[in-house]
């Protein structure tokens, strides 16, 4: 009798805590809906990378270059605002990618054929083909990069990015066009350094060397004072002269990549050399 009372018990107790119990277990639904200010930055970006091609079209080349920049800084804090407001989501994610492609894709493709590409053209139509193809060559390669970065979000180093970052590649290219333009030359003058620097920076962006994100910095508590000076400093040195300055920052950033990587590779043949000398 005692154990059919305790069984009756524990039905009953089972028959009214089972769906509460439940209910508790499932997993909460992620909420419907659009974050509004990550994608206000999203949407910022978009809109400079579609008046840059306007402005190149109407022959307004620095304010192009100028326009893609400002796309590029609303493209980096769009992605921290999300992460410090914890509004993150797939919607995010892909109107992002999408805004990059416009502005970091299609944009500096566009602005460089019409600068300098397209005047290739008085050369043969060898050249004209060539100078097309070029430009398409980047805003493909933006197309891979994106959809390879996509596909890595939360399995690669944060710290690293695979290939030339987007919105990096384009500030080679715009910088490379207002560097140009503020010093009076455009067109077939520079249209074979033009021509360099697209297919390269296309190229870099599907490439696999390693580029440093910056994602980490700010991340910390505290640091060091001396940090604090260095965005001072690097402020005062634009100003002096932004077209040429950007441009060598553009440049060296675009030639970090490889640059780290022959060093990892003499670093392990010296390694190797070493331990093989040891082992005899």
């Amino acid at each position: 009798m005692a154990e059919e009372r305790s069984r009756k018990h524990i039905s009953l107790v089972d028959e009214a805590e089972g769906p509460e119990s439940e209910l508790a277990k499932r997993p909460k639904r992620r909420r419907r809906g659009i974050y509004l200010l990550p994608n206000l930055f999203t949407t910022a970006a978009l809109f400079f990378g579609f008046f840059a091609i306007v402005a190149a079209m109407n022959g307004r080349f620095t304010a192009a270059a100028v326009a893609v920049l400002v796309a590029a800084i609303m493209d980096g804090l769009d992605g921290r605002v999300a992460r410090l407001t914890n509004t993150q989501s797939d919607f995010g994610a892909e109107y992002d990618s999408l805004s990059d492609m416009v502005s970091f894709g299609v944009a500096p493709a566009l602005i460089v054929y019409v600068w300098a590409l397209d005047d290739l053209a008085s050369l043969g139509w060898k050249f004209a083909n060539l100078a097309w193809v070029a430009a398409f060559l980047y805003a493909a390669c933006a197309g891979l990069r994106l959809a390879r970065f996509n596909t890595q979000i939360g399995k690669a180093d944060k710290r690293f990015f695979q290939g030339l970052a987007s919105p990096a590649a384009a500030g080679l290219m715009v910088c490379l066009v207002w560097l140009g333009d503020d010093l009076g030359y455009r067109g077939q003058e520079w249209a074979v350094l033009t021509l360099f620097v697209t297919v390269a920076s296309g190229l870099l962006m599907v490439s696999k060397f390693a580029y440093y994100s910056f994602k980490d910095i700010g991340t910390r508590s505290r640091v060091p004072f001396m940090a604090l000076l260095l965005p001072v400093l690097l402020l005062v040195l634009i100003s002096i002269d932004p077209p040429t300055v950007l441009f060598g920052l553009a440049a060296l950033y675009a030639l970090s990549g490889p640059a780290l990587s022959l060093f990892r590779w003499a670093r392990k043949r010296l390694r190797g050399d070493g331990g093989a000398a040891a082992a005899r």
